[in-house]
């Protein structure tokens, strides 16, 4: 396996979110170990909470993907420090369900080891995104 620096990484998996068809092929850049966890009531969101592994990567994003339409999804700045990666962002989605728009900033922080990510961490205004699921 060619070890990816973080860059590149995240580089390509912010283009497969953007334009792969089958969500299997961003969950391919994550660990089968990975820590993942998108903070926020779980009861009323059902896309986010703690994921297990590559299974669970990809659940995340078929999740979103049957439950949201995204509007906007902008990075603003990616930090890159050793194996750990900040991305800043602002994103606009729309909950399919209640048709109601999720507008909020947003930061993932990831690390990435041999060319894998190991940590995904979403924060952003989990409040606001209850709201619209309600």
């Amino acid at each position: 396996m060619t070890i990816k620096t973080p860059q590149a990484v995240t580089e390509a998996f912010f283009h497969r979110i953007a334009t792969a068809e089958d969500v299997h092929e961003i969950a391919e850049l994550v660990s089968e170990n990975v820590d993942w966890l998108v903070a926020g009531n779980t009861h009323v969101v059902p896309w986010i909470g703690r994921k297990y592994g590559r299974k669970g990567a990809a659940e995340f994003y078929a999740q979103i993907r049957t439950q949201i339409s995204s509007e906007n999804f902008e990075i603003k700045d990616i930090l890159i420090k050793d194996n750990r990666v900040v991305a800043i962002g602002e994103l606009a989605s729309r909950v399919k369900k209640t048709g109601k728009l999720i507008e909020t900033e947003f930061v993932l922080d990831m690390c990435i080891e041999n060319g894998l990510i190991t940590r995904f961490r979403m924060f952003e205004d989990s409040h606001a995104v209850s709201e619209a699921c309600l």
